[in-house]
C-alpha cells in the first residue's frame, strides 16, 4: 500500500492525501481506528464471561481478514521505527480500545462479576496479550474454543473458591 494507491484509489493527489495525513501510517491507522471501533464492540449483556468471548472473537476476526490484519500488523511493524506512528498508535488505536475494556471490566465490579479489588489492567493483559502473541510471532490465531478457555482460565485466576 503506497500513498500514491490511496489518493489513486480516493480519486484525489498525492498532494490531498498529504495536506491531510503527515504519512501513509497515518491514514491506515485512521482507517483502523474506524473499523476496530464498529468491529470489536464490548457488549454488555449482563455475563462478563459471555462478553469477553464475544468481544474477543471479534478481535480475532479483525486479525484474521487479509485487509485489517494485515493493516494492523504492518502499523505495529512500522511503529517499531517510526516513533511518531508509535505514540499515534497508542493514542488514537490501542488506548481507546483498553480503555473500553476497562469501562467494561469495571462494569463487572460493579455487578459483583469481579472483585472490587481486581487488577484491571492486568486482566485486559493477560485476555489480549496472548491474541497479540500468536498474531506477532506467526503462531496462527487462537481457536474460539481456545479463547473461551482463556477467558474462563484468566477470570478464575485470584478468584477463591467458593
Amino acid at each position: 500500500m503506497t500513498v500514491e494507491a490511496i489518493a489513486d484509489r480516493a480519486g484525489v493527489s498525492k498532494k490531498t492525501i498529504y495536506r491531510w495525513w503527515p504519512a501513509k501510517g497515518a491514514v491506515i491507522l485512521e482507517a483502523m481506528g474506524e473499523i476496530a471501533e464498529s468491529s470489536t464492540p464490548f457488549p454488555d449483556t449482563g455475563d462478563l464471561a459471555t462478553d469477553l468471548r464475544t468481544q474477543m472473537t471479534a478481535v480475532l476476526d479483525f486479525l484474521a481478514s487479509p485487509l485489517t490484519g494485515s493493516a494492523y500488523t504492518g502499523l505495529i511493524a512500522e511503529s517499531q521505527h517510526d516513533e511518531e506512528l508509535a505514540k499515534a498508535l497508542a493514542k488514537q488505536l490501542v488506548k481507546p480500545r483498553v480503555s473500553a475494556a476497562t469501562e467494561r471490566l469495571r462494569q463487572a465490579q460493579q455487578q459483583g462479576q469481579l472483585p472490587a479489588d481486581a487488577d484491571l489492567q492486568l486482566i485486559i493483559e493477560l485476555l489480549y496479550g496472548p491474541i497479540y502473541y500468536r498474531r506477532l510471532l506467526h503462531l496462527g490465531a487462537h481457536s474460539a474454543e481456545r479463547i473461551h478457555a482463556l477467558v474462563d482460565h484468566v477470570l478464575g485466576l485470584g478468584r477463591q473458591p467458593g
